[in-house]
């Protein structure tokens, strides 16, 4: 008899998971962390109030600290595994550049706000991982979801990242690349 695991036990497991390649690995709640709070005020500023929600709906890795939204509780555990999932991937980036390339990187290339073609690139590759970790936990048809394509590709093109990547049509080319390489993938596994 098979014994299946729930989706609790899936986000613990990764969480130590998580934490056995990122010893210092944390979580920390945005709402009582005051960096958190400076980071708000500063991108609500910079973006023309375009990013509103940074408490409340994102999720922000710096250093070796996962600081989670207001959200975060109201969150499904199979959605919290494919947060992590993408974070992850921005704990290995950091990892693999230094701290120092990564930041400027994310911050810097070419511009911080309408041109950020570092911080697309990265986001691409995490991004990447959110797709897949969809289709993994829920379905190629969770992946393929135009809510969930309109959603990726508004945080490339939109205020929330600071226009990161405005060019519409690359970014859902870039989008249906990935999707094209799942529905391989899931064919050569059937």
């Amino acid at each position: 008899m098979a014994t299946t695991v729930s989706e609790s036990e899936i986000e613990r497991e990764l969480i130590e998971e998580i934490t056995r390649e990122f010893p210092r690995f944390r979580l920390v709640p945005k709402r009582d962390d005051r960096l958190s709070r400076v980071i708000d005020r500063l991108l609500r500023v910079l973006t023309l109030g375009g990013q509103r929600a940074y408490l409340t709906r994102y999720h922000t890795v710096l250093f070796d600290t996962l600081y989670l939204p207001e959200s975060w509780d109201e969150t499904a555990p199979i959605d919290r595994v494919i947060v992590l999932r993408h974070e992850r991937v921005h704990l290995r980036q950091r990892r693999r550049l230094g701290t120092p390339l990564f930041s400027f990187a994310y911050l810097v290339p070419l511009l911080p706000l309408g041109l950020a073609w570092g911080r697309a690139r990265l986001e691409w590759e995490a991004y990447a991982e959110t797709l897949r970790a969809t289709a993994e936990l829920k379905g190629l048809a969770a992946a393929r979801a135009p809510e969930l394509r309109g959603h990726i590709v508004g945080r490339f093109t939109g205020p929330e990242y600071g226009w990161m990547w405005p060019f519409t049509e690359q970014v859902e080319r870039w989008y249906d690349r990935v999707i094209g390489e799942l529905e391989r993938e899931s064919a050569r596994d059937a």
